[in-house]
């Protein structure tokens, strides 16, 4: 385990960076962040608070939106990755998982699952010892592996999402809103193996989450994303106790439950960029 969230070895480096869209749009306003060797991070922050863009900035998926880092670096393992193109970045250990479970429909699971490996050039006994590997943390995806990706649970799918990614054999792996639409048991399910393959296979993880409340408690560290900026970040066991996280994101307070509705975002905005 991580000592608060952080080791020496720090694998992604984001300092000061602005993403602007359409050349107009102001998205992200200074956002710096790392994810060390070995760590679980979480980035949180509510529905268009910036955080699928930091992953796509970090990926270098901006352009097919139409958006450009503007300012700001983005390195890993200290070179810097801007030019890079998504493969490339695959092949140096990054890749994303994307939000909404991207799968191809019309192939099976295995077939999805194969299409992970299209950047390794390796030989079929070592394809099939990945393949393997997937179903050991998937089981699931093996009772299922001849069937239509399309046809399968949004459960399943994100696991198809995820396995595919695994047979890249990433270093890194930036996962976006994975409890997206998913029942809480699928939702701990998957948080379960994120931590395993964390544990177990020394993947480090950048997950963009709106579940705040799973989200720090698999995490190692966190940060937190208002309007394009990062206005808290700190271990996820301090967070959790943190106040301002508990009343805004948690709906807990010292009264107890509270409920977001009645909370002005005003609020939230004076208290932590004042």
């Amino acid at each position: 385990m991580l000592d608060n969230g952080q080791k020496d070895e720090t694998l992604l480096q984001v300092s000061n960076i602005e993403v602007i869209y359409n050349h107009v749009i102001l998205v992200l306003k200074g956002v710096s962040l790392s994810v060390p060797k070995g760590g679980i991070t979480a980035l949180l922050g509510g529905n268009g608070a910036g955080k699928s863009t930091t992953l796509k900035a970090i990926s270098n998926l901006l352009l097919s939106e139409r958006g450009d880092v503007t300012k700001g670096t983005i390195e890993y393992r200290g070179k810097k990755v801007a030019g890079l193109s998504p493969a490339e970045l695959v092949r140096r250990g990054v890749i994303q998982v994307m939000e909404g479970r991207h799968c191809f429909g019309h192939l099976t699971v295995e077939e999805n699952l194969l299409t992970g490996a299209y950047t390794r050039k390796i030989s079929r006994a070592a394809l099939k010892e990945s393949l393997e590997l997937v179903y050991e943390y998937f089981p699931r995806l093996r009772e299922r592996r001849k069937s239509l990706a399309g046809y399968t649970s949004g459960g399943e799918q994100q696991m198809v999402a995820i396995g595919r990614a695994l047979m890249s054999t990433p270093e890194t792996v930036l996962l976006d809103e994975p409890s997206m639409g998913l029942a809480p048991q699928l939702v701990e399910e998957i948080f379960t193996i994120v931590k395993d393959l964390n544990e177990k296979e020394g993947v480090s993880f950048l997950l963009a989450e709106q579940n705040t409340n799973v989200a720090l408690r698999f995490a190692h560290y966190g940060y937190i994303l208002e309007s394009g900026r990062v206005v808290m970040d700190g271990p996820a066991a301090d967070l959790r106790e943190n106040p301002d996280v508990k009343e805004f994101y948690l709906g807990m307070s010292d009264e107890g439950r509270k409920s977001f509705r009645d909370v002005r975002s005003y609020r939230r905005r004076k208290r932590w960029l004042s």
